[in-house]
């Protein structure tokens, strides 16, 4: 998998290179220094992932450059390394549309098993960030809020929901479950509709707030 890294530290982005071409399946195909030199890169050069440093000054900063990259790029998997263990960005990061999250105090292993997490298209959240998340949905149950909303989605429903938020496509979708794109399509706009959700980033956290999607 090719991997480029965004971080405005030269120190780490050879350490983090180092440590990913390492790594018999990894490859570090560029380095950028802000979220602009990464967004530009990143749609130049392709990567599978791009390792994405949220605070980079006096550039542009990592979660701009996500929210910018996922537009242009969908198909461009986002894991974002930073320094806060604070659901704030958390919920800033999944909005904007990373894949995953972990704390640059993490593990080497934990790190290389984000890397591949998120290249298989699934979420990776580390599990401090996980516990955020998790103890938002129980709240939300308690108040019948939750409970309420997954009621009123049919089996099909639920079943193009979770494959959307763990990142197939329409068309992937549509062979999985031996329909039309267009009928895909069509439950997904009606899913948006009930759940009153607008964009992909907000299924995928609707989907990690239900349990449905893999954290290993």
């Amino acid at each position: 998998m090719r991997v480029l890294i965004a971080d405005d530290h030269a120190v780490v982005r050879t350490g983090l290179g180092m440590l990913i071409d390492a790594q018999p399946d990894m490859k570090v195909v560029g380095y950028a220094a802000d979220g602009k030199e990464a967004f530009d890169k990143a749609l130049d050069i392709r990567p599978d992932v791009v390792l994405m440093d949220l605070s980079m000054p006096p550039g542009e900063n990592g979660l701009s450059a996500t929210g910018r990259l996922k537009e242009a790029a969908p198909d461009i998997q986002v894991l974002v390394l930073t320094m806060h263990d604070d659901e704030e960005y958390l919920f800033r990061v999944l909005q904007a549309g990373a894949a995953g999250y972990i704390l640059k105090s993490a593990p080497d292993l934990d790190l290389i098993a984000a890397i591949r997490t998120v290249h298989k298209g699934m979420a990776y959240l580390y599990p401090s960030a996980t516990k955020s998340l998790i103890e938002e949905f129980l709240q939300m149950v308690k108040n019948g809020e939750e409970q309420a909303k997954y009621e009123i989605l049919t089996d099909r429903e639920k079943e193009v929901l979770i494959l959307i938020a763990k990142g197939f496509s329409n068309k992937e979708i549509a062979e999985q479950l031996t329909v039309s794109v267009k009928t895909v399509e069509s439950h997904k706009a009606h899913i948006m509709e009930k759940l009153h959700l607008r964009t992909r980033p907000e299924l995928v956290r609707y989907a990690i707030k239900k349990g449905w999607l893999d954290f290993e």
